[in-house]
């Protein structure tokens, strides 16, 4: 018997808002999660990617909030800027015409601008844990009145660099206030940090044992390190998806990556961690309007990113880990959509992928690319196979369609010795000299066997020279 947000008690505004969103129906994780919310138990949220955990927790949140008082009533922690603006307009929608304020706190944004904005008194607010706590610090931000703290990708929030000012932050707030974590993957060290903030907390996890999303397909395509960004190349001119991500995993490399994919013809920007708030702002948002096709990304830049109509993932790195692997492959098949996930790995990283299929508990099937189609490696070598016994099979001698070496012994023969040959006997019978004695058999035999064998050697040589080079030999012979 499916939920409804009616009866998970959602105010009718909100239960609108979402209709105009065209979300009518809650999943699973939504219809498990916002009950317990709503009764203010501290909470553990995991769920694959592109379940609806952000309305999970989203919608009980704005319902907390008492729209009369100016104090901030909610905080949300996120490891990354995209994530945070991506949040803040799904807030924007939900709020839209209505009382409650919402102001996004990410680093990157002149921080004079935030102080400013801050005095309108926002209700909620979407923060990374470095700039909240910049904040704190000069005491422009007071968490004092906060009823309800979330940390969205928490495994990602509490990463070494920035697990000190996440908990600095989490400190600030009341012991009385409730705290949500929510990610798709809970390591150890997440739950080590969860039972030192969370009161006996809840924890929901919607079919643990299915760690990607069942619309998800995953292969893989074997190459040399060299062929790699060549083999991305004839992948998306074969495959012509309408919207993918590329991973890599060296920030160093990114600019060098989109030099060379956009120096073969593919259209290609990249995610930079180091470029400014409006500089990543434009490049999302104009990945999100279709202006290009690829969107080259690290792990932590596309951490929890929902882009409609992402359809492929291509790994050019392989993921440093299986929690790495289902976050990237979670960029697409969202919301039970159909999506692919491609990994281009060398014969020495294959071990990588078959680590992943046991931990993650999924296949990656091997592909090769054959006549415009991705096809089993089997049927590529087969067919490399029966071009080969074509090959063979070819009579040893056999004249190619442009000419070249003859059954004859006169036509094995260079030309210019025929014509000097004949030109001889002429001039002998005109001048009524006896005719020259024919050739040995033995002797003529033994030149037409040398000639063959020269003209097999050149052959041998020339095996799997192009075609324009094979026909300039032919010609100079």
């Amino acid at each position: 018997m499916s939920t409804s947000f009616e009866q998970l008690q959602i105010a009718e505004p909100y239960v609108n808002k979402l209709k105009e969103m065209g979300v009518t129906e809650p999943t699973p994780i939504q219809a498990e999660a916002i009950p317990v919310m709503k009764r203010g138990s501290d909470v553990i949220i995991q769920s694959q990617t592109g379940t609806g955990k952000t309305l999970a927790y989203l919608l009980p949140a704005l319902e907390v909030i008492d729209p009369e008082q100016k104090q901030l009533q909610v905080v949300v922690i996120v490891p990354t800027r995209e994530l945070g603006m991506q949040i803040m307009q799904e807030i924007e929608k939900l709020t839209a015409g209505g009382p409650i304020r919402s102001q996004s706190l990410i680093g990157g944004a002149a921080v004079a601008r935030q102080v400013e904005k801050l005095r309108l008194h926002p209700h909620i607010v979407v923060g990374t844990p470095g700039r909240l706590l910049e904040l704190m610090k000069i005491r422009k931000l007071t968490l004092h009145h906060v009823k309800l703290g979330i940390v969205d990708e928490v495994d990602q929030v509490f990463e070494l660099s920035s697990m000190q000012d996440a908990e600095a932050v989490l400190k600030g707030m009341l012991r009385t206030c409730q705290k949500v974590f929510v990610s798709a993957t809970i390591p150890q060290s997440t739950e080590d940090a969860a039972s030192r903030w969370l009161k006996e907390p809840v924890i929901i996890k919607i079919n643990p044992s299915q760690r990607t999303s069942e619309t998800l397909e995953h292969l893989y395509v074997v190459c040399q390190e060299r062929e790699k960004i060549d083999t991305l190349r004839r992948l998306v001119r074969l495959i012509k998806p309408k919207s993918a991500i590329v991973f890599i995993n060296v920030t160093d490399d990114i600019a060098e990556v989109v030099a060379k994919l956009q120096y073969v013809g593919l259209s290609v920007e990249a995610l930079y961690g180091e470029a400014s708030k409006q500089d990543r702002a434009k490049v999302m948002g104009n990945f999100r309007d279709g202006k290009f096709q690829l969107l080259l990304a690290t792990d932590v830049a596309a951490r929890g990113l929902d882009i409609e109509g992402v359809t492929h993932v291509f790994h050019l790195d392989p993921a440093t880990n299986a929690e790495y692997y289902l976050h990237r492959v979670g960029r697409t098949g969202r919301m039970g959509r159909q999506g692919t996930a491609i990994s281009i790995v060398t014969p020495k990283e294959q071990f990588i992928l078959e680590k992943f299929e046991k931990q993650l508990g999924i296949t990656i099937a091997p592909k090769a690319m054959y006549e415009g189609r991705l096809v089993d490696p089997a049927l590529d070598r087969s067919a490399a196979a029966m071009r080969s016994r074509r090959e063979a099979a070819r009579p040893r001698g056999a004249a190619p369609a442009s000419g070249g070496f003859a059954g004859s012994r006169e036509a094995a023969a260079p030309a210019g010795a025929v014509r000097t040959s004949a030109a001889a006997a002429d001039a002998r019978e005109g001048s009524g000299a006896a005719p020259a004695r024919p050739a040995a058999p033995g002797r003529t035999a033994a030149a037409g066997k040398a000639v063959s064998k020269a003209q097999r050697e050149r052959d041998r040589k020339s095996k799997g020279a192009p075609r324009w080079l094979k026909e300039k030999q032919q010609n100079k012979e």
